[in-house]
């Protein structure tokens, strides 16, 4: 019980990042190039956690053959919801210029971002609760990957949610929602995988980290290069390398 806890409190933390991250971008007027600077940091963060804490971990429990399958159905899974969610106006839902459309403009878009801001959210926190199996501690590691990079994300979407005539109580109501449900997404993922195979779990762990790579790209470095540019690679690496070294640390 204790630990089906702590699965949901690790996964609120790391979600309620989100809300911090929307309430600096609602509220305070912050330049798009260190918008663009953070995203690009968490891009390098959220990068490095897949890699040595995902699908490592995922091909030490199940082998090649799963991760791979696995993570290239969690990118196509992505991508298909990203598609038909992008259709309905939330395409640029990580955006901070002007590009999110208002209700206005498209009728369904606040629906489709708040259901976008789900997609990208629950993946990541699933793998928070199934880290904790198997009597491990979480992976403090791919929590921070988890918070550090949420923060952009509430940050650049709020943002672009005030400029699309969002109310405040609309984008606060839905980054306080995603919060709770990224608890929620990690105590499932802890409480109904508790009794999975090593396979099954590998094969988890590979469709979320495949679902994280594909909002990454599509989503997070998209927005980062729209502002620092030539400085994204750069400031990415820097965040990778910091994960990395949070990892070796752990380990």
């Amino acid at each position: 019980m204790w630990d089906l806890l702590a699965a949901g409190g690790w996964g609120l933390l790391a979600g309620s990042a989100l809300l911090f991250g929307a309430m600096l971008g609602f509220l305070v007027r912050i330049p798009g190039k260190a918008v663009a600077s953070v995203m690009a940091f968490g891009s390098g963060v959220l990068i490095s956690a897949v890699s040595f804490e995902l699908i490592a971990e995922a091909h030490e429990k199940g082998g090649f053959l799963p991760t791979a399958l696995g993570a290239l159905g969690g990118s196509l899974i992505y991508t298909l919801a990203n598609i038909v969610l992008a259709r309905r106006g939330a395409r640029h839902r990580k955006r901070s210029g002007g590009q999110q459309p208002s209700e206005t403009e498209q009728a369904g878009s606040g629906a489709a971002i708040a259901l976008g801001a789900l997609l990208d959210g629950v993946p990541e926190s699933m793998v928070i609760g199934t880290s904790l199996l198997g009597g491990g501690s979480v992976s403090v590691v791919t929590v921070a990957a988890v918070f550090i990079s949420n923060v952009p994300e509430g940050l650049s979407s709020a943002a672009g949610m005030k400029r699309a005539g969002r109310s405040p109580r609309y984008v606060f109501t839905l980054w306080s929602g995603i919060a709770v449900i990224s608890g929620v997404a990690a105590l499932l993922g802890y409480g109904v995988l508790g009794g999975a195979s090593g396979a099954v779990l590998a094969v988890i762990t590979a469709i979320a980290g495949g679902a994280i790579l594909a909002m990454i790209a599509d989503t997070m470095i998209p927005e980062a290069f729209e502002d620092a540019h030539l400085w994204t690679g750069l400031i990415t690496v820097a965040g990778f390398l910091t994960a990395f070294g949070l990892s070796r640390i752990e380990g």
